[in-house]
C-alpha cells in the first residue's frame, strides 16, 4: 500500500543514485489529425472500462482508491487516469519504462540514463533540441514541469502541463509517443548528448559520489546493484554508438514494459482516449526480454548465525565528516500488498520510532554521537535491510558505535513501555488524520508520482481515508510485545556489514571495524524515554491578555490586519480553502543585519540551537512531550532582514502553537547541551565545504558577493571554538527581545478563537519598541567589480571547477516592479546560457541564472550566473556570459523568445496564486511596510506585461561589463587560466 508513511529516509544511506534530468529537445508538433479524441465533444468520448479487476490491485485486499481508473491496451501497455483539480488547469503525465540501470548488459553501463536524455533530443514529432522550447510555449517550466529520472529499476518521464486543454493534451501525448516509440538515436545525436551526460557525471562526482558508490558496493556485495552506478562510466558513455543504443531501446522500450499515469484537471475519458490514440499502435517487436535477476545477499560461512557479520570497509575522504553506517541486510522478496502486510509495516515503523526517540534523547544529553538513526529500507528490488547511521561526536567512533548498539540492544532485550508505544501511535495518527483532512488538496503531480512509485516497488495505492481506517482498526494489535517482536526482526538478516567514512587516515581499519561490530554489548537500561506527560495547561500564563485588537480590512480577499497594542501586529485569514491546516509565521528582529563580524558565528549556532534550547522551565524533551499527538511544528530561519518561526498546525492546536512561539520571545532558556551539539555539528559540517566547487560556493559565494561580509559565511572551526554558552545568551537574548513582531495566521481556523489566542499569547508580551537605529543602519556592500576573477580552490576531483559572474541591481519594496522584471530578464539569460553551454558546447550540465532583490535591505541585489564545468572551460563561461549580456542590451527579444519565457511565468503565477501560502508569502512584512499590500496587486502585470523594450533597457542598465564581479573555483594545484 503506497504511501503508508515510510519515515526517516537517510540520504547518506542511499544505495543507489537516481539520476534526474533537466530535459532537452522538442519543436512544434505537426498539424494534429482531424477527428482526434481531443476534438470530440464530451458526450462522444468512449466510456471508461469497468473496474472489476484493476491491474494494480490483483492479489491485494487493500481497498481500491476509486479516484483512479485503470486499464490495459491490447499491446500490453498499462495505464491509470484520475481527475484532480489541484492546481486548477494542470494535467500531470508520467510514463514509466520498466528498465533502469540494472537492466544494462556489460558495456551498456549508463545506457538507460543516456537514453533518457536522447529521447528528448529528437524523435518522430520533434526536431533537433526542440523539447524545451515546445513545452515552454505550452507554459511548462523547464526543469520542474518537464523532467525525467533514471534509477536502477526504472526510467520515468514527467510532464506537468499547465492550463491544459484538449488540444494541448493531444499535442503533448503525440510528442511523448514519438519520444517513447520512435526516438532518433543517430550517431550524431549520441555524440551531441554524451558530453552533456559526462558533464552531469562530473558535477555529481567527487567525494560524495565515492561515498555513495562505496556504500552501495558494501551493502549490496555480491549483487548486480553493488557495482552498477546509474550514471554509468566514462568508457561506456563515450563508447556508445547507434547500434548499441538502439539495441537497448528495442529490448526495453516496449508497450508491455510501459505504464502511463495521468492525473489532473481534465476528463478521465479524454485522458484514456488519448493514451489509446497515441500509444495503442506501439508495436511489440520480437520476443519479450525478461527482467534480469537482481540477486540476493549471501550469508557468510561460519560465524554467529544471530549476527552474521559479513564485511567491513573504511573510506578515507579528507573532505567528508565522520559517519558510521552498519546494515543488517536481507533479500528483497516479492510480496502481496495486503492489509496484513501493511500492518506489519506499521509495527516496523513503530519499532523504529521508539528506538530513534531513545537515540535522540541520548544524543541530546551529550552522548558520544551527534546523531544516530535506525531506518528500514528496500533498495532497488535488490536488498532489504535495517540501516543504522551514526555521526560520532569526534574521532572516537568506537565509543559512539558501542553506545548506539547498547540502545538498540535494550530495544531487542525488552519490550517498549505501553507509554512509549502510545506516544508513537498518537504521532502517526495525527499524520494520517491530516492527510484525510487535506486529501482534496493533494496536487495531481504528487498522486501521479505516488502511483508510479507504487508500481516500481510492486505495491498498491490507497486513499488517505483507507489508510487511516486500516491504521485505526490495527491499533489494538500495536502492543509492546508486537512492537518488540518486530524490533527483533528488523535486526535479523542474512548479513551484517559496516562502513566507516572518515577524513583522517589511520583512525580505523577493517579489522578494528570487525572487532567493534562483533563485540558483545550490554543493553542500556537507562535508554527508555521517560513517560512523564507535560501539558500546556500546566504552564504559566505569559502575562495579562492584551486588549481586543484593532482590526482593519486589507482589501485583499478576507485578509485582516490587527494591532495588539504592544508592538505586535497580526495578519489573519480564516479560509476553508485549506481544510485541516493552519499555517503560522512569526516574523521579528533584524535577521543577519542584527549581527556584527564579531557576533556572526552565533548566527549559525542560533539557527541550530535556539529552538532546542527551549523556554522557561521547558527543555527540548519537554517540547517534544508538549507536541506529542498534536499537529504542531517549530521551524526557525534567519533571513537578511528578519528572523522567523513557522509551523503548520490545525484549529484545535492553534492556541498552543501560538503559546510555543510567544514563550520563546518572553521566556528564552539557555541550555548548554544544544549549543555544544550545534557547535560540534557545525565544525563537522565545515569539513565538507572543500569537497567540491559546489561546496566552496555554498560556503563563500554569498559572503564574497557582499564584499567579504562575515555575517553571510558559515563560521570556521576556530571561530566556533571561541563561542560559549554565555556568549550565545548575550547575543540572542537581546535579539529575541528587540523590535516589532508580525504574526500571520492563515488557514482553516475559527476567527474568534484565533483572536482570543493571540490576545493570551502575543498580546500578553511586554511592549516591544522599534529596532535600534544602528542595527537598521547596517547595510550590505557588494564586492567591487573586476575583469579578473577572484580565485578559490577546492580539494575535490581535478576535472571539476565552477565559475560565477554577478552584476549589482537593487533592493527594497519601493521598486519591486523592476525586481519582477529582472526575474523575467534572468530567465531569458538562463535559457540562452543553457543553450550555449549545455546544448551547443556540452560544457555544463545545469548552468543557472538568478535575480536576488532583497526586500528587507536597502541594497544588495544581484543578477548572478553560474555553472560547474571543467577547469579549461572557465574562460569560455565568462566569454559566453559577457556575450549574452551584450546581446541582451543590444537588441530586444523576438516574439518567440518572449513567449518561451512569458507563458511559463503566467502559468507559474496562476498555479501559485491558488494557494493561501502564496498570499502569505507575498505580504510578509506588510504590517510594518504597508506598501507591500499594494504591490501584491501589481504582481501579475509586472511579470506578464513586460515588453521586449523594457527588458532591453534593464539589460542596458544592469548587465554592464564594467560592473560585473567574477569568481572562479578551481581544483587545488590547478593552473587553469581564468581570465575573460
Amino acid at each position: 500500500m503506497n504511501r503508508f508513511v515510510r519515515v526517516l529516509r537517510l540520504p547518506a544511506l542511499a544505495l543507489i543514485m537516481a539520476v534526474p534530468m533537466l530535459v532537452v529537445g522538442a519543436a512544434p508538433a505537426p498539424a494534429r489529425q482531424s477527428g482526434t479524441a481531443a476534438s470530440l465533444p464530451p458526450s462522444a468520448l468512449p466510456p471508461l472500462p469497468p473496474q472489476t479487476d484493476p491491474w494494480l490491485y490483483r492479489g491485494s485486499d487493500v481497498p481500491h482508491d476509486r479516484d483512479w481508473t485503470f486499464g490495459t491496451l491490447p499491446n500490453g501497455l498499462r495505464w491509470a487516469v484520475r481527475n484532480n483539480q489541484v492546481p486548477p488547469g494542470q494535467v500531470s503525465i508520467r510514463i514509466r519504462i520498466d528498465a533502469g540501470a540494472m537492466h544494462e548488459r556489460k558495456g551498456e553501463e549508463g545506457f538507460a540514463h543516456l537514453l533518457e536524455h536522447l529521447v528528448f533530443r529528437q524523435s518522430k514529432y520533434l526536431g533537433q533540441a526542440q523539447a524545451i522550447p515546445t513545452w515552454q510555449r505550452l507554459g511548462a517550466t523547464f526543469g520542474s514541469d518537464t523532467n525525467a529520472e533514471t534509477t536502477p529499476t526504472q526510467t520515468v518521464f514527467k510532464i506537468d502541463l499547465p492550463d491544459a486543454t484538449p488540444q494541448t493534451l493531444d499535442e503533448s501525448f503525440q510528442l511523448l509517443s514519438g519520444m517513447m516509440i520512435a526516438p532518433v538515436l543517430s550517431e550524431a545525436n549520441i555524440r551531441a548528448e554524451a558530453p552533456i551526460v559526462l558533464a552531469e557525471k562530473r558535477e555529481r562526482g567527487g567525494a560524495a559520489e565515492r561515498v555513495v558508490d562505496g556504500t552501495r558496493w558494501l551493502m549490496a556485495a555480491g549483487q548486480p546493484l553493488a557495482d552498477h552506478a546509474t550514471i554509468g562510466s566514462v568508457e561506456s558513455i563515450t563508447g556508445a554508438h547507434e547500434a548499441s543504443v538502439n539495441g537497448f531501446h528495442q529490448r526495453w522500450y516496449r508497450p508491455e514494459n510501459a505504464v502511463i499515469v495521468v492525473s489532473g484537471d481534465a476528463d478521465p475519458r479524454l485522458m484514456a482516449a488519448l493514451i489509446q490514440k497515441w500509444f495503442g499502435d506501439w508495436p511489440a517487436v520480437g520476443a519479450h526480454t525478461p527482467a534480469p535477476d537482481f540477486g540476493a545477499p549471501v550469508t557468510p560461512p561460519g560465524g554467529d548465525p544471530a549476527w552474521p557479520f559479513a564485511g567491513a570497509r573504511v573510506l578515507v575522504e579528507p573532505t567528508q565528516s565522520r559517519k558510521f553506517i552498519f546494515g543488517v541486510v536481507r533479500p528483497w522478496k516479492e510480496k502481496l500488498d495486503t492489509i496484513v502486510y501493511n500492518q506489519g509495516l506499521m509495527l516496523d515503523m513503530l519499532a523504529q520510532l521508539v528506538i530513534n526517540r531513545r537515540l535522540e534523547a541520548k544524543a541530546r544529553a551529550g552522548g558520544s554521537f551527534l546523531s544516530a538513526t535506525v531506518d528500514q529500507q528496500s533498495e532497488s528490488r535488490s536488498v532489504e535491510g535495517t540501516f543504522v547511521l551514526i555521526a560520532p561526536m569526534d574521532g572516537d567512533w568506537k565509543k559512539a558505535l558501542h553506545d548506539v548498539r547498547s540502545v538498540i540492544a535494550e530495544a531487542l532485550d525488552r519490550p517498549p513501555t505501553t507509554e512509549e508505544v502510545a506516544r508513537e501511535v498518537a504521532e502517526i495518527n495525527v499524520i494520517f488524520e491530516s492527510q484525510v483532512q487535506q486529501r482534496a488538496l493533494l496536487p495531481g503531480a504528487r498522486v501521479a508520482d505516488d502511483l508510479i512509485q507504487a508500481v516500481d516497488i510492486h505495491e498498491t495505492v490507497a486513499s488517505p481515508t483507507a489508510v487511516l481506517d486500516i491504521f485505526r482498526r490495527s491499533v489494538p494489535q500495536f502492543t509492546p510485545a508486537a512492537v518488540h517482536a518486530h524490533a527483533k526482526a528488523l535486526f535479523t538478516g542474512k548479513a551484517v556489514r559496516a562502513l566507516y567514512i572518515t577524513p583522517q587516515a589511520g583512525e580505523a581499519d577493517e579489522a578494528s571495524l570487525r572487532a567493534a561490530m562483533q563485540e558483545r554489548v550490554a543493553a542500556d537500561a537507562q535508554s527508555h524515554v521517560a513517560a512523564q506527560t507535560l501539558k500546556f495547561a500546566d504552564l504559566p500564563a505569559l502575562g495579562q491578555p492584551g486588549p481586543m485588537p484593532q482590526v482593519e480590512r486589507t482589501g485583499l480577499l478576507g485578509i485582516e490586519q490587527m494591532d495588539l497594542g504592544n508592538g505586535v501586529a497580526a495578519q489573519i485569514w480564516p479560509t476553508r480553502d485549506d481544510p485541516g491546516r493552519v499555517t503560522v509565521k512569526v516574523r521579528f528582529g533584524a535577521g543577519y543585519r542584527a549581527f556584527t563580524p564579531a557576533t556572526a558565528p552565533y548566527a549559525q549556532l542560533g539557527d541550530m540551537a535556539l529552538v532546542p534550547s527551549g523556554f522557561g522551565v521547558v527543555g527540548q524533551n519537554d517540547i517534544d512531550r508538549l507536541m506529542s499527538g498534536r499537529k504542531m511544528g517549530y521551524d526557525f530561519r534567519i533571513e537578511d532582514g528578519y528572523f522567523q518561526f513557522s509551523a503548520d498546525t490545525r484549529d484545535e492546536d492553534l492556541a498552543d502553537q501560538l503559546y510555543l512561539f510567544a514563550a520563546k520571545l518572553a521566556q528564552p532558556r539557555w541550555d548548554a547541551s544544544p549549543v555544544a551539539r550545534a557547535k560540534a555539528a557545525a565544525v563537522a559540517q565545515y569539513t565538507g565545504y572543500d569537497a567540491s566547487p559546489g561546496g566552496v560556493l555554498a560556503r563563500d559565494l554569498r559572503s564574497l558577493q557582499r564584499g567579504g561580509d562575515q555575517r553571510f559565511a558559515p563560521p570556521s572551526p576556530s571561530q566556533l571554538q571561541a563561542t560559549s554558552l554565555d556568549g550565545f545568551r548575550q547575543v540572542w537574548g537581546p535579539l529575541l527581545a528587540s523590535g516589532p513582531v508580525e504574526v500571520q495566521i492563515f488557514g482553516d481556523f475559527d476567527r474568534a478563537k484565533g483572536i482570543e489566542a493571540l490576545r493570551r499569547t502575543f498580546g500578553a508580551l511586554p511592549p516591544r519598541g522599534p529596532l535600534a537605529p544602528d542595527v537598521l543602519a547596517r547595510d550590505v556592500t557588494l564586492a567591487a567589480p573586476s575583469d579578473t576573477p577572484v580565485v578559490l580552490h577546492h580539494k575535490g576531483d581535478a576535472n571539476q571547477a565552477a565559475a560565477v559572474i554577478s552584476w549589482p541591481t537593487g533592493a527594497g519594496v519601493a521598486n519591486i516592479t523592476e525586481s519582477r522584471q529582472l526575474e523575467v530578464l534572468s530567465q531569458v539569460f538562463a535559457n540562452r546560457l543553457m543553450e550555449a553551454l549545455r546544448e551547443k558546447a556540452g560544457a555544463s550540465y545545469a548552468p543557472q541564472v538568478a535575480s536576488d532583490w532583497p526586500l528587507d535591505l536597502p541594497s544588495g541585489g544581484t543578477i548572478t550566473a553560474l555553472a560547474q564545468l571543467q577547469p579549461d572551460m572557465v574562460p569560455q563561461f565568462f566569454a559566453t556570459a559577457d556575450k549574452i549580456a551584450r546581446d541582451l542590451a543590444a537588441q530586444p527579444l523576438g516574439p518567440d523568445e518572449m513567449a518561451r519565457v512569458m507563458e511559463p511565468l503566467r502559468q507559474q503565477i496562476s498555479r501559485a496564486s491558488s494557494s493561501t501560502a502564496f498570499f502569505m508569502s507575498q505580504i510578509e512584512g506588510a504590517t510594518q511596510e504597508r506598501a507591500r499590500y499594494a504591490k501584491l496587486r501589481s504582481l501579475y502585470p509586472d511579470y506578464t506585461q513586460v515588453s521586449p523594450q523594457v527588458l532591453q533597457q534593464l539589460a542596458q542598465r544592469y548587465l554592464v561589463a564594467g560592473r560585473a564581479w567574477r569568481l572562479a573555483v578551481l581544483p587545488q594545484g590547478g593552473a587553469t587560466p581564468v581570465g575573460r
